[in-house]
């Protein structure tokens, strides 16, 4: 409303949910609408795995048994909650695995200190909500693990999509139950993509 009549509108985002849609008629006048098509969305720079875990508390011993290839680079775990990012930092730290992390209950001052110092190298293991999902580059990060996969597909392309910035190669490895093969099914459809059972080799593919 405070704008000049002729100020140009550009929106950008990787997905366009309708409510989105509708709400940019609020502000815009008969844009022109570039969109992706959903099977273009999966970055080919990034190799998707998954592991498969019998029970949820195994999904901690699996991160435990790939840490060493966590570090060989900058690292974002997923979670589902808050909670349990902060109950899976602390495992971590009592296991003596050096992690930081960040979700929405944390004052912005803090947020912002933990992700300079993972910036800055100071952190190499981030774990966190989909808070670190959308809009925020770290182009030094090359593996993301889904300890809990997203609630929607477009979670799992944002997310995903931490990995393999700018030319970079990446890898997605992703948590998988019993009761959420039907999820990762779901997203191999949807992306037209195929996710594989992680190799022993995966640190030579960071």
């Amino acid at each position: 409303r405070f704008l000049p009549p002729a100020t140009q509108v550009i929106l950008i985002s990787a997905t366009l949910p309708h409510e989105i849609l509708e709400m940019t008629n609020k502000f815009m006048t008969n844009p022109f609408r570039i969109i992706v098509k959903r099977d273009e969305l999966t970055l080919e720079d990034i190799k998707q795995f998954f592991v498969a875990v019998e029970r949820e508390e195994w999904k901690f011993d699996t991160l435990c048994d790939l840490y060493d290839t966590l570090t060989i680079t900058k690292a974002v775990i997923f979670c589902s909650t808050r909670r349990k990012v902060d109950w899976l930092t602390e495992k971590m730290r009592e296991s003596n695995f050096t992690v930081s992390s960040m979700h929405g209950d944390m004052p912005q001052k803090e947020r912002d200190i933990i992700m300079k110092e993972f910036h800055g190298g100071q952190t190499r293991v981030l774990i966190t909500t989909d808070i670190l999902a959308r809009g925020i580059d770290v182009q030094q990060v090359s593996l993301v693990i889904n300890y809990d996969l997203p609630i929607n597909r477009e979670l799992y392309i944002h997310r995903i999509g931490r990995s393999g910035r700018f030319g970079r190669k990446g890898v997605a490895i992703n948590f998988v139950k019993i009761d959420d093969v039907r999820i990762l099914r779901d997203i191999e459809q949807y992306y037209s993509t195929q996710i594989d059972e992680m190799p022993m080799n995966v640190a030579d593919l960071i």
